[in-house]
């Protein structure tokens, strides 16, 4: 992968040789994020957005605690989606002014931490003004709110899709006037809105017209009511490549068309803050998983390595327990960045499931027992969106470096 270079046959993580690097951390497998990469992301985005749109984290696509704290000195903001991120993006010294928390069932206890900790709540259902309405008056203290619209259109394009007909996310975008009018009688701190179409999107055209969608929807909605809008998200919906084939994203049209978006909302939202919110985009192509070789064996003509890390830590480069069409994540043997030659191999973990594979029949350097095995493009939604459990296996190991 372009973004990581190598010494010899040694990948360089963070600039360290990724031999040293698994020295350091003491086992594999693990995952290990690269600081560089991170900033100069966020730096390659800033370089593009205009100046008064906001920079969210999102950070259920990385919610190790120094990457979040490392975040927050970089965006200007964070996204949660439970009471333990909130936790997670208190600690790290985020501003609860710059703190939404967005998920469809928030329990109770978490609309009350939500509240006491002054952070924005991004209503999805009608119950939950009513519950905020309590929690407010029981604390003598104020709830932040906006409404996460489902809007009435998707992400085109999406690898997955957060809006458009039936969802669980959000309020729909006919009920919302229903909603808001609640809101105002339960006097409820009303801020904005909050509409995320989908996610892991390598089209700018269709990103770009997913936000022109979104300004004019949270528009019409706004029209109908007479408290400001100070808050309006989005969304993210920014991919990056995974497999042969896939182009990176141009960044340059989001640019401009947000920039087109900025100049309309002075007079539209005089008061508002534009707000995107990313996450995999960010810290996705910053993260590699690390896995050591056990054992190397053929079978039927077939060569197999069989590591020490699997599905069980990296669920989506496996396939998801099963997807109908499988792709390979990018890998190479970290250890043999200069062969000459490569062979046919199949990566595999030690799990009693056949679905645990991480490569299937891709051309690698020849390796052997104690090679280390890497996965590129693993800093998003790797260790906290795995089964870790499964099958009683030892966790993995998250540095920053």
């Amino acid at each position: 992968m372009a973004q990581f270079s190598n010494d010899g046959d040694q990948l360089l993580i963070g600039g360290m040789p990724i031999s040293q690097l698994t020295e350091r951390v003491g086992q594999t497998p693990y995952y290990a994020y690269d600081r560089k990469l991170i900033r100069s992301r966020v730096g390659d985005l800033r370089a593009v957005l205009p100046k008064n749109v906001k920079l969210h984290y999102a950070m259920k696509a990385n919610p190790m605690p120094a990457l979040v704290a490392f975040m927050a000195g970089l965006v200007d903001g964070i996204d949660v989606a439970s009471a333990g991120e909130l936790k997670v993006a208190l600690d790290a010294g985020t501003s609860p002014q710059e703190i939404s928390f967005a998920g469809p069932g928030k329990r109770h206890s978490e609309l009350r931490q939500a509240v006491a900790s002054g952070i924005l709540i991004n209503i999805e259902s009608f119950r939950e003004v009513d519950a905020l309405a309590e929690i407010s008056r029981e604390l003598a203290l104020p709830a932040r709110v906006a409404v996460r619209v489902n809007p009435d259109f998707e992400l085109k394009g999406s690898g997955m899709k957060m809006g458009g007909g039936p969802k669980q996310f959000g309020v729909d975008a006919e009920a919302v006037p229903e909603l808001l009018e609640r809101i105002a009688k339960q006097q409820l701190m009303f801020e904005g809105f909050h509409l995320f179409a989908g996610s892991q999107n390598l089209k700018a055209e269709a990103i770009c017209e997913a936000q022109d969608k979104s300004y004019q929807l949270a528009l019409k909605l706004s029209s109908s009511i007479r408290m400001p809008v100070r808050f309006l998200n989005l969304g993210g919906g920014f991919g990056i490549p995974y497999f042969p084939g896939e182009q990176r994203l141009d960044l340059a049209p989001i640019g401009k068309n947000l920039s087109r978006l900025v100049e309309r909302a002075k007079d539209d939202f005089p008061e508002a803050s534009l707000v995107i919110e990313l996450g995999r985009y960010l810290v996705g192509e910053a993260g590699v998983y690390v896995t050591r070789v056990v054992d190397r064996k053929i079978s039927r003509g077939q060569i197999f390595l069989i590591v020490d890390g699997g599905l069980h830590h990296h669920l989506s480069a496996s396939g998801n327990f099963g997807q109908v069409i499988r792709k390979n994540y990018p890998v190479a043997i970290g250890t043999q960045m200069n062969a000459n030659t490569t062979e046919m191999t199949s990566v595999v973990g030690p799990l009693c499931t056949p679905l645990d594979i991480l490569a299937d029949r891709m051309h690698l350097a020849q390796a052997t027992q104690g090679d280390l095995v890497v996965i590129f493009q693993s800093g998003a939604y790797g260790a906290s969106a795995s089964p870790q459990r499964f099958l009683g296996h030892p966790d993995v190991v998250e540095v920053l470096v």
